[in-house]
């Protein structure tokens, strides 16, 4: 006896896009994400840009953690590793638990375009009340690797074996 194809479950995702010298008007990568993930059939839940500041980025995505209609949170930029590259430092805290395999694939998916300077991409991912935050690198390219290649699949309700979709309703009550 075969499983039930599962619903499709749109959720509401925020953008927030980090960066000393871009501004929104420039900001392809917020926008690629922000095309893709409506394209794909969720909401986009707000949008954002600011200076790589790693008190402004926590009150920010402190906000969106604390919006019961914010599921995930994507972030573009501030992974690097000059000095005002502190998305990993800014978010780390904010993190009930890590999602220490979205770093690692993304590295391991942006090797076949970037080579071993892939090792250089601060990448991270954790859940906090309920909401998931995931912080790719700040290039278009790098957002179209982690959107295509891991989070288009993984917010997608009837992808299997498992998907972010459950985490996201199930933590906090208050996103049923």
């Amino acid at each position: 006896m075969s499983k039930p194809t599962a619903e499709f479950n749109p959720i509401n995702i925020a953008i927030l896009t980090v960066s000393d010298s871009r501004t929104l008007a420039e900001d392809t990568s917020g926008q690629y994400l922000v095309d893709q993930l409506k394209a794909a059939g969720h909401n986009l839940a707000d949008r954002e840009l600011i200076k790589d500041d790693i008190y402004q980025i926590r009150a920010v995505i402190s906000r969106w953690i604390a919006d019961p209609e914010v599921h995930a949170v994507i972030t573009t930029g501030g992974t690097g590793f000059y000095i005002r590259d502190s998305m990993p430092e800014a978010v780390g805290v904010l993190f009930d638990k890590a999602i220490d395999g979205f770093g690692e694939m993304f590295r391991l998916i942006s090797k076949e375009d970037i080579g071993m300077s892939t090792m250089q991409s601060r990448a991270v991912a954790g859940m906090a009340n309920g909401t998931g935050i995931f912080c790719l690198p700040g290039s278009t390219g790098a957002c179209r690797a982690g959107w295509e290649n891991i989070l288009k699949e993984q917010f997608d309700s009837r992808t299997r074996p498992c998907n972010f979709i459950p985490h996201f309703m199930r933590v906090n009550p208050s996103h049923n």
